[in-house]
């Protein structure tokens, strides 16, 4: 995004918490509120409540919506039920990643898409390209109208529940509309990005504030707190998900500030290592040019085993025997919730789990830590 941050429909909430604003990705998002570590823990022990209204918000429509967008997609998406999320990614036709999706099927004819932040126009410009050309499929971006609330966090489904009515709590990965549910109107679904049990909220930006102050209040009893981005890229870090831009980057971008080798963070679905999300038994845009790469680099989680400074994304990576370095940093930093244990995440070459390696952190020290496959909680 360009011009001046754009403000969510809840950026007066945040200051009456008092939110730490800060500019993300062209939004004025909190950082934080209390604190990262504080934020975090509680997300991990009762409910954390973030505002994610910076996501996009897509919805595809058609007869034949399922069958075309499995064809641009890693995702198998016509064996997703009706009602049900799914993990994809979107590959290039090269084969490197594009941007990676959590998608709803709302129907056979409906689909509903979280695209992110910083890649809605790069998104919406590459599925226009993609639409069949008989008008069988509409594109709709409902992004501008709508705001995104995460309630995540072991509490959570009670939080929901006070809110809402029992009827209104799917379970994980489902996906459901709320009608009239105490006057709110939208959809929600059991997805999120802290590996806790939770929620995304859809729903229009009027009422986005009401719902935002409802939830905290109702939540108190339960230990809900609101939660910034901070905490979000920690708790993420700490189940090893992927974050668009830092642990992959479309190659029409640059990541020349990324302190990674040029081109280093352009990867496929293969090399990513998810065991989630890569369906091989269909066609798809990019998966003959993703399946003749080398492959030789896959993503892995480290996990320091002695004290030193932080890892850090850029860092490279190096063989405790013999030296060599073998790759780099894509995330990393202190783990909350293993007593800020130093953890990261790495594309890493001729490594197994367990395997010892070195983590460069500066010119003066390497850090040692082993190999190990998230989550790290």
């Amino acid at each position: 995004m360009t011009g001046q941050p754009v403000r969510t429909a809840c950026f007066d909430e945040h200051l009456v918490c008092g939110g730490k604003i800060v500019d993300f990705h062209g939004f004025e998002l909190p950082i934080w509120y209390s604190s990262i570590a504080e934020e975090h823990l509680a997300t991990r022990t009762t409910a954390g409540l973030f505002d994610v209204s910076h996501m996009g918000s897509f919805r595809f429509s058609g007869p034949n919506v399922l069958q075309w967008l499995e064809s641009i997609s890693t995702q198998k998406v016509s064996q997703t039920p009706v009602g049900r999320c799914a993990y994809t990614h979107f590959l290039d036709h090269q084969g490197h990643i594009i941007d990676d999706m959590i998608f709803a099927v709302v129907s056979e004819s409906e689909v509903l898409g979280v695209p992110n932040a910083s890649m809605i126009p790069i998104m919406w410009q590459w599925f226009t390209d993609l639409l069949p050309d008989d008008g069988s499929v509409l594109l709709e971006d409902l992004s501008p109208n709508t705001s995104i609330l995460a309630l995540q966090g072991p509490n959570s489904p009670s939080i929901c529940a006070e809110v809402f009515g029992q009827s209104n709590v799917p379970g994980r990965f489902k996906w459901q509309r709320f009608d009239d549910a105490n006057g709110f109107e939208g959809w929600i679904q059991g997805t999120g990005y802290t590996g806790e049990r939770g929620f995304e909220i859809f729903i229009n930006n009027q009422q986005a504030s009401l719902l935002w102050r409802t939830l905290l209040e109702k939540g108190e009893s339960h230990g809900l707190v609101p939660v910034g981005l901070g905490a979000r890229d920690t708790l993420r870090l700490e189940k090893g998900y992927l974050l668009s831009g830092q642990d992959f980057l479309t190659t029409n971008l640059s990541d020349s500030d990324s302190n990674l080798p040029t081109g280093f963070l352009s990867r496929n679905s293969i090399e990513t290592n998810v065991p989630f999300g890569l369906d091989l038994e269909h066609q798809f845009v990019g998966k003959e040019a993703m399946q003749n790469q080398d492959n030789e680099y896959k993503w892995w989680g480290i996990k320091y085993t002695e004290r030193g400074p932080m890892p850090r994304p850029g860092k490279a990576i190096a063989c405790k025997a013999e030296g060599d370095v073998i790759g780099y940093l894509t995330s990393g930093g202190p783990s909350p919730s293993l007593g800020n244990l130093g953890i990261g995440m790495a594309y890493l070459k001729e490594v197994e789990e367990g395997d010892t390696v070195v983590v460069i952190a500066s010119p003066r020290k390497s850090v040692q830590a082993i190999i190990f496959r998230p989550p790290f909680v």
